[in-house]
């Protein structure tokens, strides 16, 4: 299994980018599985369908997930709702590799979901 870093420059502070070509480029395996992981707490890997809105969408959906709370984070506690929507959706996402190709959906990709930007997100993505 081969191992890649990918970085993905984010220009807003809330963002949803799709990453399914720059992971397909670096899929090194015939058939198996492709992981990919982001090395951060205030962003996010998933996987979405893309229509337009979609993406707004999926953020306004994780914000009104997250309490209205007097959070105690020593560092800033502004960024604990990116904390806890980046929990929520989570920091990593699998997918099927068969003939050299990501195995998805019709209308499924590959998502960074930016909560805290813009910053530049430091992606692994084994195959």
């Amino acid at each position: 299994m081969q191992s890649v870093s990918l970085t993905i420059t984010t220009t807003e502070s809330k963002q949803v980018i799709d990453i399914t070509d720059a992971v397909q480029a670096q899929v090194g395996r015939s058939a198996g599985v492709c992981t990919v992981f982001v090395a951060h707490t205030t962003c996010a890997v998933t996987t979405a369908d893309l229509d337009p809105g979609t993406d707004l969408d999926l953020l306004d959906a994780a914000w009104e997930m997250i309490p209205k709370l007097p959070y105690r984070h020593p560092h800033n506690p502004a960024h604990v709702p990116a904390h806890l929507a980046s929990s929520i959706i989570g920091p990593s996402v699998t997918i099927p590799v068969r003939d050299s190709r990501l195995v998805l959906g019709s209308w499924q990709r590959i998502i960074l979901v930016e909560l805290d930007g813009p910053r530049d997100r430091q992606l692994l993505v084994s195959s």
